[in-house]
């Protein structure tokens, strides 16, 4: 049989805040990728890569900035959406909000890789021992090392996104629609990430932008509709009983 459950008001509260959270993530990334990694970093060029380090370093270091607000909101994000799902499965949620931490710390390890660059472009006193050419290399192999950080923590973030719209499809919180879309998304990310580490050709067969493109898509539409719509004052769950 089923009985309605009431949705506690934290849970109502965390939604939006969740909603927030995931446009604010998306956005901050954006401007970040667009405004400094995509236009800067020239992939396969040390030299002119160092260069726009050297033009740009003030904009790097609001790069790195803007990656520690991210990592924040991730913090916030995930403890929001634990406190939405935790009634539905506790241990699903716990495991998603822990697979959501992982991708974080991997995004805070591309920041330290940023700043490590920029370092060895700098003037320490340690660094004349270096040619310009070693340096420049040394440099980019730090910046190259923050996209493994990335696709390394990805898999983690796509395996979340799935545990979470699961709960969000059994629960019926958001439209069911929007939850199946989540689950095929969020999975379609996981199985690019592996991909993509196993065979690292695999990008010319599926485009980069493509692993993680259609979960973006949903984050944004799930965080739409938890920051205006929430989630229902109750819900239906299937009570079970001796012999069912």
């Amino acid at each position: 049989m089923t009985s309605t459950v009431a949705i506690q008001a934290s849970q109502r509260t965390a939604a939006r805040v969740a909603g927030f959270a995931l446009l604010l993530a998306i956005v901050i990334v954006v401007a970040a990728n667009y405004s400094v990694s995509f236009r800067l970093i020239v992939p396969g060029d040390a030299e002119a890569t160092a260069r726009n380090v050297l033009a740009n370093e003030t904009l790097f270091r609001i790069n790195v900035a803007c990656n520690l607000v991210y990592l924040m909101t991730v913090g916030t994000l995930l403890s929001a959406l634990y406190v939405i799902l935790q009634p539905v499965n506790r241990a699903v949620a716990l495991a998603a909000a822990v697979c959501r931490l992982v991708f974080a710390l991997m995004w805070a390890l591309a920041s330290l890789n940023v700043l490590g660059a920029m370092r060895l472009l700098g003037d320490a006193i340690y660094l004349p021992v270096f040619r310009a050419d070693q340096l420049h290399t040394l440099a980019m192999l730090h910046l190259a090392s923050g996209t493994d950080d990335y696709y390394v923590g990805l898999p983690f973030w796509g395996l979340a996104s799935t545990l979470c719209s699961w709960l969000f499809f059994k629960s019926q919180y958001v439209p069911r629609l929007l939850a199946a879309y989540g689950v095929v998304a969020s999975a379609w990310c996981v199985i690019c990430a592996f991909a993509f580490i196993v065979y690292p050709r695999f990008d010319k067969l599926v485009g980069a932008s493509w692993f993680d493109m259609p979960l973006v898509i949903f984050e944004t539409a799930l965080g739409f509709w938890l920051l205006f719509r929430g989630i229902p004052l109750s819900r239906l769950s299937r009570i079970g009983q001796a012999g069912d």
